[in-house]
């Protein structure tokens, strides 16, 4: 990974995107586990709460080999990201050098429940814009990869980012993903550089209407929930 590219995309752009992170085997394999309920702890049917339609299952413990070796590779670089953006912001916070001490400060939180999760969007479907906070102990960036091939599997069903910036308009950014493309965004707020020095930026994040097809993503959050 060309880490230096990454977070200046980060920085500029308030994403990255990754190409060909996974494999389409790896893609399908996942997907496919959508359907064996045992591997999940919860299935969240979007339209019964107001959050968009469509629906989504966290893993339980212990997670796929994939999804914990995301976790567990990424972690290391973002964290790096993010305690240069608490720096920028002037927030006291700062974040363990691995994922493993990371989710002992969750547990002490009282945030033990796993945060991956796969998404299922049919025709029709959407996600509205939202953040994925569980608990006080957040983490600030995550990843998303889409495991669906567009004009194949679906149309429609882009991913969007929205930046909302002090006294101005807000921001829209959509993001063309392919099947295994990954994209790294923040969870909340992000530091951005302006003529009077450094001001916070609200990020929210969803997906845009399905026009038809089948759409799966797997969601890597960092942070585990109360």
């Amino acid at each position: 990974m060309d880490w230096a590219r990454i977070g200046g995309e980060l920085d500029k752009q308030g994403c990255a995107l990754l190409p060909k992170l996974l494999t389409r085997a790896v893609c399908d394999e996942l997907a496919a586990r959508y359907g064996d309920d045992a591997q999940f702890r919860s299935r969240v049917v979007m339209g019964r709460h107001g959050f968009g339609r469509g629906e989504y299952k966290y893993f339980s413990y212990p997670l796929p080999d994939v999804v914990a070796g995301l976790r567990e590779r990424f972690y290391p670089p973002l964290a790096e990201i993010a305690n240069r953006w608490n720096a920028q912001m002037e927030k006291d916070e700062r974040y363990p050098a691995t994922h493993s001490a990371f989710i002992a400060q969750c547990k002490t939180a009282g945030q033990m429940r796993p945060t991956p999760l796969l998404l299922k969007y049919g025709s029709g479907d959407y996600n509205c814009l939202h953040q994925d906070i569980y608990g006080e102990t957040v983490f600030p960036l995550q990843l998303a990869v889409l495991l669906s091939e567009p004009e194949r599997d679906f149309s429609g069903g882009e991913f969007v980012l929205t930046e909302q910036r002090p006294r101005m308009q807000s921001r829209v950014e959509v993001v063309p993903l392919r099947q295994g493309d990954a994209v790294i965004f923040p969870v909340n707020i992000r530091p951005v550089q302006g003529t009077r020095g450094t001001y916070r930026v609200n990020m929210r994040h969803g997906v845009s209407r399905l026009r038809d097809g089948n759409r799966f993503t797997l969601g890597v959050i960092f942070h585990d929930a109360a």
